[in-house]
């Protein structure tokens, strides 16, 4: 097989929260406990980084890779969704995975898929892990897929373990509140290992305190440093910095990191690690943005800095998929924009036909579209050079323009 070849039949052999949702979704660690015993432990050859969170894990891990890259290290990252490529999933120092080392490592495991069925995020954890064994990392970022407790990655004991925030997602898989959700996330805190939050309340303090066995920093307490610029410029991101610059604090002495290489991780982070999506810039006149967030939490940042916007009118290429709280989130979204509504090429996503219906009921005005594609050239039809287009609502959505 090549490598598209691999891919499908990953796709067709494993199931795939991405593509599936929530039929993919296998709780429990058993199956993954198993292909780690297999493999000889790869996760036990380099120290790690344990990330989890509602919103900003992705944001957070990328820039802890680019400021340990710049501190002089070999880095793994392991982070998911993928965007364009599922190598994307899998770098050392910012580079993907070869697809001739994913090729190789899923025909020798064929057994193991057949012998144990593992789900997607299963299988590929473990070829990960066996990545950065073999590439000789001297130390591994990774984020959790969903929740936390029963993830595929909480086989790891981390030199640290970060915890970005809680907002309702997935409710039918961790939780219908944001305590619950709490309880999920605060299964990667082990005993012995420090702990970073980012944000949390009175109630999820009491919940991440009752787990450590050391006391957690709360990343929110802390005043911002302002000799650190972060090119990353989401409102959230503000946020972000402070829990980055928490997690960087405990592990310097680990890895004798320097305010040089703070500020080049911080201020280099999209050339050093490939993150995509986080407010970025496509083009100018008319000026387009792309975000990938995708629930409550995420999309209250995002209107509020849409809002805030100075330009002449605000235009939006949205498309949610079907299993998100999307009433919710639609009533956040900014009423003075016109909507270019549409679904990405994926079972998940919302019909656009649908999305715009419900959207009316918030006053969000629009038209739907065949194709994100489509919606999006609409918009910039539309546009004059001082406008802004704004796309965002899933991962879908933006990876299909970027």
């Amino acid at each position: 097989m090549d490598y598209s070849e691999t891919l499908q039949y990953l796709y067709v052999k494993t199931p795939m929260f991405q593509q599936q949702g929530q039929s993919a979704y296998k709780p429990g660690i058993d199956t993954v406990l198993q292909l780690d015993a297999h493999y000889g432990h790869p996760h036990r050859a380099y120290p790690t980084v344990h990330v989890a969170g509602t919103n900003g894990k992705g944001s957070t891990t990328h820039t802890i890779a680019a400021v340990l890259q710049a501190a002089g290290y070999r880095v793994g990252l392991y982070t998911s969704p993928h965007l364009k490529d599922f190598a994307e999933r899998i770098r050392v120092n910012g580079q993907p995975i070869d697809h001739d080392y994913v090729v190789r490592f899923v025909a020798e495991a064929g057994e193991q898929i057949d012998r144990l069925q593992p789900s997607f995020f299963e299988i590929t954890t473990l070829m990960a892990f066996c990545y950065f064994r073999d590439m000789h990392v001297d130390v591994a970022v990774i984020e959790v897929g969903l929740g936390g407790r029963l993830d595929s990655t909480n086989i790891i004991t981390p030199l640290l373990s970060v915890i970005t925030n809680i907002s309702l997602d997935h409710t039918k898989l961790l939780g219908s509140t944001v305590e619950q959700i709490a309880v999920e996330k605060a299964g990667i805190i082990k005993p012995g290992v420090p702990v970073v939050v980012g944000e949390a309340s009175p109630a999820l303090r009491a919940i991440y305190d009752a787990k450590a066995d050391l006391p957690v920093v709360y990343a929110e307490d802390n005043a911002d440093d302002p000799r650190f610029d972060y090119e990353l410029k989401g409102d959230c991101q503000t946020h972000n910095k402070k829990t980055i610059l928490a997690a960087l604090q405990i592990l310097r002495p680990h890895f004798g990191i320097t305010d040089e290489a703070v500020a080049e991780g911080l201020s280099h982070v999209v050339e050093m690690t490939g993150l995509m999506g986080r407010w970025q810039t496509l083009s100018e006149h008319p000026t387009v943005i792309a975000d990938t967030g995708h629930n409550e939490g995420g999309i209250r940042y995002i209107a509020h800095q849409l809002e805030n916007y100075p330009c002449r009118q605000l235009r939006i290429v949205f498309g949610m998929v079907g299993d998100k709280d999307i009433r919710t989130c639609l009533s956040l979204m900014p009423v003075n924009a016109r909507y270019y509504f549409c679904n990405a090429a994926i079972q998940r996503a919302l019909p656009a036909a649908d999305l715009k219906m419900l959207a009316a009921a918030f006053g969000l005005e629009g038209e739907a579209y065949a194709s994100v594609q489509a919606a999006l050239e609409a918009a910039k039809a539309d546009a004059a050079d001082d406008d802004l287009i704004f796309v965002g609502g899933s991962n879908f959505t933006v990876a299909e323009i970027l």
